[in-house]
């Protein structure tokens, strides 16, 4: 007989089979934000735009070299949160911007 603890589950990422309290402890934990270079990201830090961007609806292009300030991180660790002086509500991808 299995006991719950002996539970496993397959993990479609990986293929393979694993302990059940592994997987559900791996759902739980926060993924890490991190920039192109691979640098954990926090809130509060300023970044460096790396290549440049077109801005969808605002019609305009960032810049590569462009240094954002106060970025605040978001639920999606791919994306942050920033301010720039003409773009409300900017949202960048972490893989356009190195940390400063």
């Amino acid at each position: 007989m299995a006991m719950a603890d002996d539970e496993y589950v397959y993990d479609e990422a990986t293929g393979e089979w694993r302990p059940a309290s592994e997987v559900a402890a791996a759902a739980n934990a926060k993924p890490v934000a991190r920039d192109a270079s691979g640098n954990e990201l926090a809130d509060g830090d300023s970044v460096v735009l790396i290549k440049d961007l077109k801005v969808k609806g605002a019609g305009q292009t960032i810049k590569q070299g462009t240094v954002i300030r106060s970025i605040r991180l978001t639920d999606n660790p791919e994306e942050i949160d920033c301010r720039h002086e003409t773009i409300r509500g900017l949202v960048l991808r972490t893989e356009f911007v190195r940390k400063r």
